[in-house]
């Protein structure tokens, strides 16, 4: 198992952070570059041990892990930190390809639902209402990368007032009723 983890799991998140601040050895470091039109990318993984108290409420946690995304977008820096704890005991090099996969579904259906859905912002107090608009979110996700939209923002400005170009999405046609 790996599980990011985001601020809005304060504690866990403050614990991990402060594993890797200031001058400490880390038995794992590894480093990767990607160069593509456009994007360089150079991934840094620092891992070590989860510390007791980690392990206390993370039954099975072995490492806590920081991966440092670097580089330059359409020519533009960028720099984010990303946090992962796993139950799982690997090379180095398989834990850099298992984080940067992780970190792929998690740009790709994650930070999308976060940051133009607002799913983490939202505190539902039923399960059933959790997972029917998370089935919702992946839905509407889908329905806009299925007609050509490579912006998820711009799809939803494309059809959030246009209830007949939403219908056409699925397939449908409105009906005038009178």
């Amino acid at each position: 198992m790996l599980l990011t983890v985001k601020n809005n799991q304060r504690r866990l998140y403050q614990q991990i952070v402060s594993q890797y601040r200031g001058n400490r050895h880390f038995p794992v470091v590894i480093s990767d570059f990607k160069a593509s039109p456009g994007r360089q990318v150079r991934w840094t993984l620092r891992a070590r041990n989860a510390t007791g108290a980690i392990r206390e409420r993370w039954a099975g946690a072995s490492w806590i892990i920081e991966l440092v995304s670097t580089g330059r977008r359409d020519g533009k820096p960028f720099h984010h930190v990303h946090l992962f704890i796993t139950t799982l005991r690997t090379s180095p090099k398989a834990l850099l390809r298992l984080v940067r996969q992780r970190w792929a579904i998690e740009n790709q259906w994650h930070w999308p639902r976060d940051t133009q859905l607002g799913e983490d912002s939202q505190r539902y107090t039923h399960r059933n209402g959790v997972q029917v608009l998370a089935l919702l979110r992946t839905f509407a996700l889908n329905l806009l990368r299925c007609n050509g939209f490579r912006s998820i923002r711009a799809g939803l400005m494309a059809v959030a007032h246009d209830i007949c170009r939403m219908l056409g999405l699925v397939g449908l046609r409105a009906t005038a009723t009178g």
